[in-house]
């Protein structure tokens, strides 16, 4: 306001200048006109410019006010110009920054962000909220509304500090002490691990397993005669547990490989023996139902000989004890074979410090909560520890052995059950001690935050490779439509559209008939690793779509019934219990509960009922076969129609089946029969021997000598999945 009365005022002061330069002017004129007549013309011209001093003076005052104010009509533009690029809005963006981001970067609303962006290469249809933007396009965005960038890193480039928990550095040889060797049982299904157990422990585990399959992964404390004592792994050898006995592997000294004497090599033999070499752990083989009258030990041992595993008979370093379980015949020599290993190790553990340990089993015990059972490999555990299993921490509430008697101390190389954990970690987890309970959820929130990145690295790399498959897509659509007028191109693409819609639809329905959801439940967290183990190996998608919806470990419960009636899905349940309450609400809603304690058993249902979910398959059963011997036509109204004179070979043709007509092998023809008679009676049914003329619902097909006619029934039949899971 201030600027324009200040203007104002110049040009007021201008103006009056003016106007008394001029007046001025016209006196001094008037007053040289009033002598001119008198004096001569030159004389009268040199006095008219003859200007006095004070007149020069206006002028020049008069000038400088007009330059002072050109001057500042000048300055005026480009100062304007300097303060609108001193107010540009600096907005700050960092690479791979969302719609949704840039625009209240920008302090925009998001149609903004689309606005800008029509009339470039990207496809705007396809960008939502949360799609990520290229940097070409932040800056294309930036640019056209008129403001500054400023890159900054990625929020998740902010190096955080490393705060997970470690295991210790080696101890000192001198303060290690000995310690008593971890052996785990490997080998075939059903060739007498666990009855081998039973013999040595004095107890019946196997009488507990259901069908005799050992179908958990259980750690005993065995002491022998001699004072020895040895922890006993007992791994299952079904094929659906391979990664149980690889995580028993793992975590061992010896593996005594349990082979029948009456069987030889098998697949999960071979299998164990793999995971031995993996584990550069070595073997102790007991040839087990040697009182058998087939039973052929050496036989045995040439078998294991393709498998690099070479007893000391011929010349290796494996010991083979023959065996019986059964009898508990030769079993101190096996006990003996292992104990002496043992020495030759000279296994040896850190009793101080923090724990650390292996995380055999995991379960949910009803009256405990979560449970763990775990191998100590370092330290004595107490009542009162901190301990970070994964991503879940406990404080030891209560420990106790396999005979679920309480003890107060776990030394190293002792099986423990564990209870007090706040979450169910997974088997196979590394099991460290921390000095406090902050300690621990700082050490689980770390690692929950490495999963996140992880997870978040996989996500854009899954979101780039989309975002340029329908980059390319765009462009071949752009490329499609270049040489098309607009109004062509508006009404194909239209059309493009409806038609992509009706498919998507139509797959869509299909899809929903076509998909089987499941809820897996399991007793401990390695029966729920071995199904979802199985379910993966599924590889028939195309035929109906397996869909895992939940999973865990426990007893069913109403979540779980909840989730199955929401996705019209199938809960499966392995040696879990269902309550009544439970039960009548999943009959009331509708809901579908396989409950089984044999795994395989559980996977042969879920093959059912894929195979259910399948359209039933047509099969054509041949009800009678008849050759052409003759072809002629006969007139109807005014169209000729063929007709072929046959004689019925096999079987009989009756006139509401359906028919099909081959020729050299070939069938060219298949559909129902508008004529069937007998010389010149229509008859239904013509049987073996028996000659006929029929005419077909094609009046178009023509006969040949030789041709024939089947008559065949259609059959519907249940469709069995592909899907092989390998046992």
């Amino acid at each position: 306001m201030n600027q324009k009365l200040l203007k104002l005022e110049n040009l007021l002061r201008f103006h009056t200048i003016y106007r008394q330069l001029h007046s001025l002017c016209q006196r001094r004129a008037l007053r040289q006109w009033s002598h001119g007549f008198s004096s001569a013309y030159p004389v009268w011209t040199a006095q008219l410019y003859a200007w006095p001093w004070p007149t020069e003076m206006l002028i020049g005052a008069a000038l400088s006010q007009y330059r002072f104010l050109v001057t500042k009509k000048e300055e005026r533009p480009r100062k304007s110009q300097l303060s609108s690029t001193k107010s540009k809005k600096v907005v700050e963006v960092w690479i791979g920054m969302t719609v949704e981001e840039l625009a209240r970067a920008m302090e925009k609303n998001t149609d903004y962000i689309y606005e800008a962006l029509l009339n470039t290469a990207i496809d705007i249809d396809s960008l939502e909220a949360d799609s990520h933007l290229d940097e070409v396009w932040i800056k294309e965005v930036i640019m056209k509304a008129g403001m500054k960038l400023k890159w900054s890193k990625l929020k998740q480039d902010k190096v955080k500090k490393n705060k997970d928990a470690v295991r210790r550095p080696q101890a000192d040889p001198a303060l290690l002490t000995p310690r008593s060797p971890i052996v785990t049982i490997m080998g075939h299904v059903d060739h007498g691990k666990t009855t081998l157990l039973d013999q040595l422990r004095k107890t019946q585990v196997a009488a507990m397993e259901v069908g005799g399959i050992t179908q958990h992964i259980g750690a005993f404390l065995v002491s022998l005669p001699s004072g020895e004592k040895i922890t006993f792994l007992d791994t299952p050898g079904h094929a659906a547990f391979s990664a149980m006995r690889a995580r028993g592997a793992q975590v061992t000294d010896i593996v005594i490989l349990v082979v029948a004497a009456d069987d030889g090599v098998m697949k999960q033999t071979v299998e164990s023996i793999q995971h031995a070499k993996d584990a550069q752990v070595p073997i102790v083989l007991a040839i087990n139902k040697c009182d058998k009258a087939e039973a052929d030990p050496e036989r045995v041992k040439k078998e294991l000989l393709a498998y690099d595993v070479v007893c000391e008979d011929y010349g290796g370093d494996v010991q083979a004890v023959p065996v019986s379980a059964l009898t508990g015949n030769n079993l101190m020599a096996l006990a003996e074979a292992t104990v002496a290993l043992a020495e030759i190790l000279e296994l040896k553990a850190d009793p101080n410090g923090p724990v650390e340990g292996t995380v055999i089993e995991s379960f949910t015990d009803k009256g405990r909560g979560p449970v763990t059972t775990a191998i100590i490999q370092r330290g004595t555990l107490r009542k009162g520890c901190v301990l970070v299993a994964g991503n879940c921490w406990a404080k030891v509430r209560s420990m106790f052995d396999e005979n679920g008697k309480t003890i107060h101390e776990a030394h190293p190389s002792m099986p423990v059950g564990i209870t007090g954990w706040r979450d169910l970690p997974s088997a196979g987890e590394e099991i460290l001690e921390v000095e406090s309970e902050p300690r621990a959820r700082e050490v689980v929130d770390w690692r929950k935050y490495e999963q996140e990145q992880e997870k978040g690295k996989e996500d854009m790399k899954i979101i780039e490779e989309k975002r340029k498959e329908h980059q390319e897509a765009y462009q071949k659509a752009r490329e499609k439509y270049s040489n098309v007028q607009w109004k062509k191109r508006s009404l194909l693409r239209y059309l493009e559209i409806k038609e992509q819609t009706s498919l998507k639809r139509k797959e869509e329905m299909e899809r929903d008939s076509n998909v089987l959801p499941v809820i897996i439940k399991g007793d401990v967290d390695g029966s729920v690793e071995a199904i979802l183990n199985i379910i993966d190996t599924y590889d028939a998608s195309h035929e109906c779509e397996l869909e895992l919806v939940h999973f865990g470990v426990g007893d069913i419960s109403a979540n779980d019934v909840n989730l199955a009636e929401t996705f019209n899905g199938v809960i499966y349940g392995f040696n879990v219990n269902v309550g009544k309450v439970i039960q009548e609400s999943a009959a009331k809603k509708g809901v579908k509960m396989k409950l089984h304690k044999i795994i395989y058993r559980l996977v042969e249902d879920l093959q059912e009922e894929l195979s259910s979910r399948l359209p039933c398959a047509v099969e054509e059963h041949p009800v009678g076969e008849a050759s052409i011997l003759a072809t002629f036509s006969i007139t109807e109204g005014k169209k000729k129609v063929p007709v072929a004179g046959c004689r019925v070979q096999k079987g009989q043709l009756e006139k509401q089946k359906k028919f099909k007509l081959t020729r050299d092998g070939h069938v060219i023809w298949k559909g129902s029969l508008t004529s069937l008679k007998h010389h010149k009676d229509d008859i239904s049914i013509v049987k073996t021997g028996m000659d006929c003329g029929l005419s077909l619902d094609e009046e178009n097909m023509e006969f040949k000598v030789g041709d024939r006619i089947v008559c065949y029934e259609e059959k519907q039949i249940q469709a069995k999945t592909s899907w092989d899971p390998g046992f």
